[in-house]
């Protein structure tokens, strides 16, 4: 939803009181009795309260470990991202950039309370007081349960992918005795209890929204986020019509330009299959946009915002390295580095490499001397927080807004100054096809893997981060573009190069081939750690590498240039975040944590 109704203020106090049993007899104090909530007006309240819980951060307090935006398990403790700022800041996030997290970490614990804790509750308030309500009609009742079990699942989906199984299935005829439920569930049931909820929605919800209901699913949504379950079990044969539904609907095509897809003004665009909608300056420190990321921002001199975490890593510039064809570079991301400036001051001379790039890397990562949207050249150091613990690259680019666009779609209030207004993209359609290429690349079906995959890379180079720079130190006086001349905009920022795929002569490479490009195409989306957790359970034939020699290598070659990943080691049990602590000593003997912990 693009606002919340400030109604739902109130009856949010209602529901969040309700994990209490005494709830279920008493109304507790300052909430709002369940009975005024018996009318049309009541339950789309409620229904909008449960929403406003998807972003991961509740209306009265900030979240950062239970984004939706995943920034922290998805991609810092990937290969993608460090946790950026300064070792001093955030420690919980060390432990779960080095795989070395505590049953005590309080993200892991904000996770799961405001996914399960929360989101489930309160889709299932909303599924109790349905068949409550006078004079509803099964139409309209229809409808508010197909939305409220597709966030039911997407709430269990979110949590399933950091707790794995080790997860209470809490339906709504099980509220009431939610405290003795249990987190062991057999083998594919936590799978299938989100399929049934997100079959009911895709069952149920209509095939698009009007333009006063933008931000609430479609069936298309229901189904793309099912695909993407079953992708992690590695279900190719139930996601692939689930996928092709979606592609022969002819609903959806790609933007022309890949930054389309992270641009303010091009929100809800025929690409998007369900966006996490934000707004600014509604209400007191834009509480409405995505505050869960709201370290995230450039805290150099500059633009000085805060806080500089979730900065993109080395090994994920190397990734966008390419050959003499603009194919990937897959066998030297360990072993040499893209050229960057760790090290150098601004005001001192860095020349950036000419070699050639894949041209998504300059609208992913900011470059030293790469102009940074309408921001300036980017400085180097003098624009990071701490160089030398976070590297040499800027936080992640794609939620950022333009310095054209500050204070009017950015926030006016508050300290995480960086708040702005861009849409969290969760399913779009570049996601179906390279879902839909993998499949391919899984039934060695090469032609549609090259359909697919191509597609994507032909919209990579429709447009370019112009403006070449001629100048290589970049003192505070630069700033924004220098003097005249020292910024050429008619040229490219760098040597930006990609091809096309010809053929493949194996599974094996062309499942490399997709998961290069599902990593470049979402990079920084907190996605790449959870792909290669299920990417490690491929069969030889079709699996490229194991997910411990990925991660470990990475650490081993990132000693390069940081010291702060030095004996950090990847094991099994780091697959999963454990169960908060919290939560298994308010249900003793109920409640299991996860192996190895």
């Amino acid at each position: 939803m693009k606002k919340l109704s400030i109604i739902t203020v109130v009856v949010l106090l209602a529901i969040f009181n309700s994990c209490s049993d005494k709830f279920l007899d008493e109304t507790p104090q300052g909430s709002t009795p369940e009975n005024n909530l018996y009318n049309e007006q009541g339950i789309d309240a409620l229904l909008t309260g449960t929403y406003a819980m998807v972003r991961g951060s509740s209306l009265w307090e900030v979240s950062w470990g239970a984004s939706i935006q995943n920034w922290t398990y998805g991609s810092v403790a990937s290969d993608d991202a460090y946790k950026g700022s300064e070792i001093t800041d955030q420690k919980p996030v060390n432990e779960i950039e080095r795989w070395e997290v505590t049953t005590t970490n309080n993200y892991p614990a904000e996770k799961w309370r405001l996914n399960i804790g929360m989101g489930v509750n309160r889709a299932n308030n909303v599924l109790i007081l349905i068949p409550k309500i006078p004079g509803l009609s099964q139409e309209k009742a229809t409808q508010i349960k197909a939305q409220a079990r597709f966030l039911r699942g997407l709430f269990y989906f979110e949590s399933w992918l950091v707790f794995g199984d080790k997860i209470p299935l809490i339906t709504e005829d099980k509220i009431a005795t939610a405290k003795e439920i249990k987190n062991v569930n057999a083998p594919g049931a936590v799978l299938n209890f989100i399929i049934d909820d997100l079959k009911f929605a895709w069952e149920n919800l209509p095939e698009k929204r009007e333009s006063g209901e933008i931000g609430r699913p479609t069936k298309y949504a229901a189904m793309a986020l099912a695909a993407r379950a079953y992708l992690q079990e590695l279900k190719y044969a139930e996601a692939k019509p689930l996928l092709d539904n979606i592609i022969n609907s002819g609903k959806y095509s790609l933007m022309p330009n890949f930054f389309d897809n992270y641009r303010i003004t091009q929100e809800n665009n025929k690409e998007s299959i369900f966006e996490i909608q934000a707004n600014v300056n509604d209400i007191n420190e834009s509480l409405n946009a995505e505050m869960g990321i709201g370290l995230n921002w450039p805290h150099g001199s500059d633009i000085g915002m805060c806080c500089g975490f979730h900065q993109p890593s080395q090994n994920l510039a190397n990734a966008f390295r390419v050959d003499a064809n603009g194919l990937p570079r897959f066998d030297d991301l360990y072993t040499s580095d893209l050229k960057n400036d760790q090290g150098i001051a601004s005001k001192d001379e860095f020349i950036p490499s000419t070699e050639p790039l894949d041209p998504r890397i300059d609208w992913t990562m900011g470059r030293r001397g790469i102009p940074y949207l309408d921001w300036g050249i980017m400085r180097g150091a003098d624009w990071i927080r701490k160089q030398s613990e976070g590297g040499p690259y800027m936080p992640a680019l794609k939620p950022f807004f333009y310095k054209s666009q500050r204070y009017s779609l950015s926030t006016t209030t508050g300290w995480q100054t960086g708040i702005n207004a861009n849409n969290y993209r969760y399913l779009r359609y570049g996601h179906i096809l390279l879902w839909r290429a993998e499949v391919a690349a899984f039934e060695g079906d090469y032609a549609n893997v090259l359909k697919y995959i191509n597609m994507i890379r032909d919209r990579a180079d429709n447009e370019l981060v112009m403006g070449k720079v001629n100048i290589y130190k970049l003192p505070g006086s630069v700033y924004p573009f220098g003097a005249a001349g020292d910024v050429d905009f008619t040229q490219p920022a760098a040597n930006y190069k990609i091809g096309q795929y010809a053929s493949f002569a194996s599974k094996k490479e062309a499942m490399r081939a997709v998961q290069w490009e599902l990593r470049l195409e979402f990079a920084t989306e907190g996605m790449r750690f959870f792909d290669l957790r299920r990417w490690d359970k491929l069969p030889a034939d079709v699996k490229v590498a194991n997910m411990a020699d990925v991660l470990n290598n990475f650490a081993r070659a990132d000693e390069r240039i940081r010291e702060f990943m030095k004996g950090a080691t990847f094991e099994e049990k780091d697959k999963y975040q454990p169960v908060p602590q919290g939560q298994i000593d308010i249900q003793p003997g109920v409640l299991e944590q996860n192996t190895g912990y």
